[in-house]
């Protein structure tokens, strides 16, 4: 994700930060310091720290469940409103999505406990309406926060964890891509009441979980349409064939040529015996021009970890690895590793809508 850097890595599944992350901490600092000054902005930025701590063990709980499953989850990203892990697929069989969405408010569930089972942390429904109150027991704020997250993230609209229950147990009743696309409007039915929420009681928090919501939901939905109408399709159907290629001794000037006679996004790099080097960006390429680096070899800018596929391989797995990672593209070679095409995002919604309309 954009504007994320990593801060650390568990198993494998990097945990990255979100640089508006630092904007809610500077927010919640300046308000307290002004109320009731620097000792309680400290420990409101705290809490704020122990809320986001478990908001990571949240995470790794469905991270630790996906793996049971054979899925592995590229990072996690904290984000002002949350926490998003990212998986690399979405298990097929229902009964496993309900364990892996359900497996991150049970750690919540277990912290709830720690802190009032074990750590004496009491417990009131005039905690939770006073959460931003500093003079009130941290662990009870922290408990609190812990049962919050269990309702919100329970709640059956995508795309919180309780709408990937709700999919998945209509997924067992009829088709995949329909039970998403009714869990998806339910998201953005909630979408809407947040948003109003939001408005009538002057939350901007709530204002921006409503956006990020209706826009995950919507996303969802035509993701979950996309692999519906690509399944059964292989990477030969949809691969770019037609295309404008650089070696990796040419410069930066030609490749910014390149890009004022086509339309291209992405610039295939490839070596003399036609192996496949790795892909150029047109943002790249006139980032480096504005730098002055125009005489500079392409392979200095290339982008060589690109994932790399068969003519035969299953659509579906095309669109695994496209989501899975940042790669702009993922490139088709033969079993000698000669470049064929490559496919983008993009090109593959495109050969979905004109497939329908040739069919």
């Amino acid at each position: 994700m954009n504007w994320s850097f990593s801060i650390g890595d568990v198993r494998g599944t990097q945990i990255r930060v979100h640089a508006t992350f630092f904007l809610l901490l500077a927010w919640v600092m300046a308000a307290a310091w002004l109320v009731d000054g620097p000792g309680a902005a400290i420990v409101n930025v705290v809490f704020i720290m122990a809320v986001f701590a478990c908001v990571v063990l949240h995470e790794l709980g469905h991270v630790t469940m996906a793996r049971r499953f054979g899925v592995r989850t590229r990072d996690i990203t904290l984000l002002p409103i949350g926490g998003l892990a990212r998986l690399e697929r979405i298990p097929e069989d229902p009964r496993q999505e309900i364990l892996i969405a359900v497996a991150g408010p049970a750690v919540n569930i277990v912290i709830w406990l720690i802190l009032t089972v074990v750590l004496g942390a009491s417990f009131s429904l005039n905690v939770l309406q006073s959460l931003e109150d500093p003079g009130l027991g941290f662990l009870e704020r922290l408990a609190a926060v812990n049962l919050l997250l269990v309702l919100f993230n329970m709640i059956p609209a995508f795309p919180m964890d309780g709408g990937r229950v709700f999919r998945a147990g209509l997924a067992m009743f009829m088709e995949r891509v329909k039970a998403t696309q009714l869990a998806a409007q339910a998201g953005q039915v909630m979408a809407f009441l947040f948003g109003f929420l939001g408005l009538t009681s002057g939350s901007p928090l709530l204002i921006l979980i409503a956006i990020f919501i209706f826009f995950a939901a919507g996303a969802e939905s035509s993701q979950a349409m996309l692999r519906d109408r690509a399944h059964g399709a292989r990477a030969r159907d949809a691969m770019i064939t037609s295309f404008e290629a650089l070696g990796p001794e040419d410069t930066m000037e030609a490749a910014a040529h390149a890009v004022l006679r086509t339309e291209q996004s992405e610039f295939p790099v490839v070596g003399p015996d036609r192996r496949f080097v790795g892909m150029l960006t047109r943002t790249s390429i006139l980032g480096a021009s504005e730098a002055g680096r125009r005489n500079a070899p392409v392979s200095d800018a290339v982008t060589r970890d690109i994932p790399e596929m068969r003519l035969d391989a299953p659509m579906d797995e095309v669109l695994d690895m496209l989501a899975s990672g940042d790669a702009p593209a993922v490139a088709i070679t033969d079993r000698a590793g000669h470049f064929l095409g490559y496919i983008t995002r993009e090109n593959i919604g495109e050969w979905v809508i004109l497939s329908r309309k040739l069919v």
